[in-house]
């Protein structure tokens, strides 16, 4: 805006205007005695308490407190800053919105920029036109073809093409030397000094125009189709231009919804192309730098829930690690960040057509809270089920919650913390002033300690690469969504010695105390039978409370040499410290320090269903019309009973072993007590 605008123009204008009819051109008012009402526009409700009173030219909702003048509920309804507001409703008066006396540089530099704006519309249609019509369009159609992109979404966000040479571009909007230097500073044209040279920033790119929350075109970005580098190219900063703030497919998100739901903050443009054609049209990106405090507060201008979507790599936790670091100052009451994130080497573009917009959007609403993320990322690296991990763990989280905006959520947090490390409010923010005297306040992430060897950390949060409990009730991806196969958790099969610690699963005894008896035809034949390590695991996934019965991790963990009591130690750790987690967050956070192979071995165990063996087992037959219960406490401390003994067995049989090998007149008198206990243990147990 060139000048400020004098309030005796804002007065006058509303003077001109109707509140009412203001209103009702975006919410259907009724009228109602000598107001008029409807459903509240800012909040849900079914009975109308939001009224309009064309006396006081004023509106206020009885719902949630909403209220203002016209030009107040434009800037909410419509989301616009109030300059954006003023020329909204100018217009519709047929006034021109003046300015206050401006130097002559400043009106230079407005009629600059509105010059800028009108040859970056100008190069929009350029690129677009080229995509149809140039002779080298096909292999930038291709490419759009073979990512799955239709024509129609192509068109709503402007895709476009710069084709191979150097002055395509300056050919057709370098008319003059006025010309040329607009594209120049609008980061167009680049100017080489020295050898006097001038020639297009994009080359043989696809080009995707970045507008702003008006509709016009600041900047591109373009995506490499030759050997170029760098792969994706943007903008420079200008005087119209500044990537720090900007966030890409802000506009269209904004024209796709009336309501935004969310913001999913992606890294690329074709990943929010292609989630629009998929239907998920809040989708944007950050244009080559890492989510700011800046983006955030243009993001929740005009929604409450902002997604961050990372790769589950090191670099994806990386980029999540400055989100979150950003988004602490953002966090007053109401708003709500969430980190999502992917299996590696994936992508939402790629992802939402493995799976379909349905599931991917579970995956989305099943996305880490910002608390539990915050948490997890302070305690990285240290023990919190000792003193002296708990203490280290106040130092570094509590300094983090005293950066929140005062409120009730930063209150939560606190008492959350104080719970998690058995502190009272007073200790911690003793721990806070101390640390800000001594100016010892530490940035959230630093390089984390060696981890104790039977003692593991949670681990960084991450999404499974295919969660299927949580949305499996929903239909499949459509043909014309696939470019791959998508397919389900791999299966194991029981190894060759299975017939020796499989069991079938414990059913509850009938009346007359006489167990239903399955129609199997003999023990190891059953597809069902299993481990009781694996039980007790497959238990513990789709019964989480479960865990509540073995209070001893570090035995489990213990185990060096079973790689599957060592899991069962692991899941039992996270479940006595997230007692509220289910298995999509289970498989998540495995994901994230164990890695996909490890994950995948756990997600094996998780598609035995025990509840659905248990039916298959106690199918009622024509005699037998009652049907048998599945009890999971009891199959579970069974199953822990029978693995105890498995493990005791095994002790005996290494020491007996170590018996035969050794003099026994060179051991000390407590092993020798010991070899012999062992050897007891294993006689009796036969």
């Amino acid at each position: 805006m060139a000048g400020l605008i004098p309030q005796s123009f804002i007065d006058d204008m509303l003077d001109r205007l109707d509140i009412v009819d203001v209103v009702d051109s975006r919410v259907k008012l009724r009228k109602t005695g000598k107001n008029y009402s409807a459903c509240c526009p800012f909040h849900d409700e079914k009975t109308p308490s939001f009224t309009v009173s064309p006396e006081k030219q004023f509106y206020y909702c009885f719902g949630c407190g909403a209220s203002g003048n016209a030009l107040g509920f434009v800037m909410d309804y419509e989301r616009l800053s109030f300059p954006e507001a003023v020329e909204s409703l100018a217009r519709l008066t047929g006034l021109e919105v003046p300015r206050e006396v401006q130097t002559e540089a400043q009106a230079k530099r407005e009629q600059e920029k509105r010059s800028i704006y009108t040859l970056l519309e100008k190069a929009d249609e350029f690129y677009q036109q080229q995509l149809r019509h140039h002779p080298s369009k096909l292999q930038a159609v291709n490419y759009l073809k073979n990512r799955g992109l239709d024509g129609k979404t192509a068109k709503a966000y402007g895709v476009g093409f710069a084709p191979p040479g150097w002055d395509n571009l300056l050919k057709a909007l370098g008319q003059n030397d006025e010309d040329k230097h607009l594209l120049i500073e609008g980061g167009m044209l680049i100017h080489q000094e020295q050898e006097k040279k001038l020639y297009d920033r994009f080359r043989h790119r696809i080009m995707f125009p970045i507008r702003d929350t008006r509709g016009r075109v600041i900047g591109f970005g373009g995506r490499v189709l030759g050997d170029d580098k760098p792969k994706y190219l943007n903008s420079p900063e200008t005087p119209v231009f500044h990537k720090g703030q900007e966030l890409y497919g802000l506009y269209e998100a904004r024209l796709a919804y009336r309501e935004l739901p969310r913001l999913l903050v992606v890294e690329g443009y074709m990943d929010v192309v292609s989630l629009a054609q998929f239907g998920i049209g809040y989708g944007v990106a950050t244009l080559g730098t890492a989510c700011g405090p800046d983006h955030l507060d243009r993001a929740f201008k005009y929604t409450n829930e902002v997604v961050f979507c990372f790769d589950g790599d090191k670099a994806g936790r990386s980029a999540a690690h400055r989100a979150l670091e950003a988004s602490i100052d953002t966090m007053i009451d109401g708003r709500t960040v969430k980190f999502l994130f992917l299996p590696e080497g994936e992508d939402p573009d790629t992802l939402v057509r493995q799976i379909g917009p349905e599931k991917f959007e579970r995956m989305i609403e099943l996305a880490v809270p910002f608390e539990d993320y915050l948490f997890d990322a302070v305690a990285e690296g240290i023990n919190i089920r000792t003193m002296e991990g708990r203490a280290t763990f106040s130092k570094r989280a509590a300094p983090l919650l005293d950066r929140l905006p005062k409120g009730v959520f930063r209150e939560l947090m606190f008492e959350s913390l104080a719970t998690r490390t058995g502190l009272n409010r007073n200790i911690l923010q003793e721990l806070i002033q101390e640390q800000q005297q001594k100016g010892e306040m530490q940035p959230l992430f630093t390089a984390p300690p060696a981890p104790q060897k039977q003692e593991e950390s949670i681990p960084t949060l991450a999404m499974p690469k295919k969660m299927e409990q949580e949305w499996d009730h929903l239909p499949p991806a459509p043909p014309e969504y696939l470019d791959a196969e998508y397919g389900d958790f791999p299966q194991e099969l029981p190894p060759a010695d299975y017939h020796e610690f499989y069991e079938e699963p414990r059913l509850r005894r009938e009346p007359g105390n006489k167990p239903h008896q399955p129609d199997l035809h003999s023990r190891a034949s059953s597809k069902y039978l299993m481990p009781p390590v694996r039980k007790a695991l497959a238990l513990l996934l789709t019964h989480p409370t479960l865990a509540s019965l073995e209070p001893n991790h570090d035995e489990w963990m213990a185990q060096d040499n079973d790689l599957d009591c060592q899991m069962l130690g692991r899941l039992l750790k996270v479940l006595h410290e997230r007692p509220h987690y289910n298995l999509s967050h289970l498989i998540g956070y495995w994901r994230g320090i164990y890695g996909a192979e490890n994950t995948e071995r756990l997600a094996a165990v998780a598609g035995h269903d025990l509840l659905q063996a248990a039916n298959a087992i106690s199918q009622t037959r024509q005699d037998k019309p009652a049907k048998a219960d599945y009890d999971t406490e009891a199959a579970f401390t069974h199953a822990m009973q029978k693995l105890r003994l498995q493990q005791t067995q095994k002790k005996a049989e290494e020491s007996l072993a170590k018996l035969k090998n050794t003099n026994f007149n060179q051991l000390s008198k407590e092993e020798r007590e010991a070899l012999v206990r062992a050897a007891l243990d294993k006689k009796l147990q036969h």
